[in-house]
């Protein structure tokens, strides 16, 4: 568990480095092609910079309002949510997380901040209306694992600086296509649009960079802190079976759930190039593998 975190940690600055490094580049290149010096460098620097930063300090709160989720401030609304989360947080040693409430059908949640001090978790109505309290406490456990692991951290800045890199294209195209009519516009024109398309493709990339390894990690750490595995295992066969696709979900974001929003895509079905999650019969095996083996 310990080395997981210290890699969480590794690869968050990883990305952002990578992150800044890129438009960096690109900034100096469309610089020095249009004859702008080192101009577009800096503007690169200074617009990556504040990237990242906001990324850090509201990539959460970006995420959760997106996704529609409202916080939840009166233990009375929930009170069985409440308490799990309260008990659980207290049992892993971890401040308890802000909880919020997406109002969707499919049965859902995740995790989200960039370390447990600043941390939420969200869980849709959907799986609130088809667990128990043990299955709701295995769901919970999970994701408050990955809290405990840093994968909330990285995931935040995954799902940010993956609209980045559309930003980046869209950048580029325009610049190029609505500025003035310099000889290196084509080449911007070319870039920008490879960026649009290639984008959805470079979003999966950075995030099987992540490794679908997290989901099983968190698994067995919340199994662990129930110290019931069946529990979860139990959940994500009723998630399996009441799947549905979500209302709001896009590709940045698709990751951080604990099941596939898209609903019985190829993701769940198979563990296939481009799938953010492990085939949930898999994991539901590897849980059960747990109480034979324990």
């Amino acid at each position: 568990m310990y080395s997981q975190i210290d890699s969480n940690k590794r690869r968050t600055w990883l990305l952002v480095a990578l992150f800044i490094g890129l438009l960096a580049a690109v900034g100096y290149v469309y610089g020095y092609i249009n004859g702008y010096g080192y101009f577009g460098l800096a503007f690169a620097l200074i617009i990556s910079t504040i990237w990242t930063l906001i990324s850090w300090f509201a990539g959460s709160k970006i995420t959760l309002s997106s996704l529609g989720a409202h916080e939840l401030t009166d233990r009375a609304q929930f009170p069985t949510l409440w308490n799990t989360v309260e008990n659980l947080s207290i049992t892993a040693g971890i401040p308890r997380p802000r909880i919020y409430i997406v109002d969707d059908p499919s049965p859902n949640a995740f995790a989200t901040g960039r370390d447990p001090e600043h941390a939420s978790v969200a869980v849709t109505t959907g799986l609130l209306q088809i667990l128990n309290k043990t299955e709701l406490e295995g769901v919970l456990a999970h994701e408050l694992a990955h809290i405990k692991n840093f994968d909330t951290r990285l995931m935040v800045l995954v799902g940010v600086l993956v609209g980045a890199f559309v930003m980046l294209g869209d950048w580029m195209f325009r610049g190029a296509l609505f500025g003035d009519r310099k000889s290196g516009n084509g080449i911007f024109l070319v870039i920008g649009l490879i960026f649009i398309i290639l984008s959805p493709v470079i979003a999966e990339l950075i995030k099987l960079a992540i490794s679908r390894r997290r989901e099983y990690l968190a698994d067995a750490s919340g199994s662990l802190l129930t110290r019931y595995p069946e529990g979860l295992a139990s959940a994500l066969e009723k998630i399996r079976d009441n799947a549905q696709p979500m209302r709001k979900r896009s590709n940045a974001t698709n990751h951080l759930w604990i099941s596939d929003p898209k609903a019985k895509s190829i993701g769940e079905r198979a563990a296939g190039l481009f799938a953010t999650h492990p085939p949930i019969n898999d994991r539901i095996t590897e849980l059960r593998g747990m109480l034979q083996n324990p």
